[in-house]
Parts: structure tokens; C-alpha cells; sequence
């Protein structure tokens, strides 16, 4: 059990590392790059996993901060309306936009690491 934990990790990681990146590369031309929205749906998905997991009993040594998972789930959905928006409207996306989705995604990873 602690192993598939484990493995939702880092795909949620992973994820999280695509939208950063993905935006960074796009802002000298700025547009959403084509694995960024994949990015984004993994990491929400495999975030929801997590926190259910986390709230079921012997899937984590710890019982999860319902404030802070709430927290980091808004931010995730704001991003990813932005990615969702950003794909569908071209148009919109400016480097200020890209700016704000890596912004939410530094701060949901910063949120993970230092909320405790």
C-alpha cells in the first residue's frame, strides 16, 4: 500500500514539474506548450488521489491537514482553469498569464513543503 502512495508522489511531482516547466519554456513566445495541460490534469488527479488516500486509514503514518489540503486544491483548480482557458483561447495568454500559472504552481509546491 505504501508503494502506490509512494508512486502518486511522484506522478503528482512529475506533473506539477511539466506545468512549471512547460510555462517557463513559453514565455519568450507566449502560448500553453502542448504537454502543460497533461501536466495539469495529472497532477489535480493524482492530488485528489493522494488526499483521499491520506484520509483513509493505514496509507499514511500521519492524518492530513484538512485546511491545507483545501488550500492546495483551490490553487490547483485555479491553475488549471487557466491552463483549460489558455488552450482554448489562445489569444489570452500573455506572459503575465504564464506568470500566473507558474506563480500558483511555486506556491502549491511551496504550500506541500513548508505547511506543516
Amino acid at each position: 500500500m505504501h508503494l502506490v502512495y509512494e508512486l502518486l508522489v511522484v506522478l503528482h511531482l512529475l506533473g506539477w514539474a511539466i506545468v512549471l516547466g512547460g510555462t517557463l519554456v513559453s514565455l519568450r513566445e507566449p502560448r500553453i506548450a502542448p504537454g502543460v495541460l497533461h501536466g495539469m490534469l495529472t497532477a489535480l488527479v493524482t492530488g485528489i488521489a493522494l488526499a483521499g488516500l491520506a484520509s483513509a486509514d493505514g496509507w499514511t503514518d500521519h492524518d492530513p491537514d484538512s485546511t491545507k489540503l483545501a488550500v492546495k486544491l483551490v490553487i490547483a483548480l485555479v491553475a488549471t482553469v487557466l491552463v483549460v482557458r489558455g488552450v482554448r483561447k489562445p489569444t489570452v495568454v500573455t506572459r503575465g498569464y504564464l506568470g500566473a500559472i507558474a506563480g500558483l504552481v511555486a506556491v502549491n509546491v511551496g504550500i506541500a513543503v513548508i505547511w506543516h
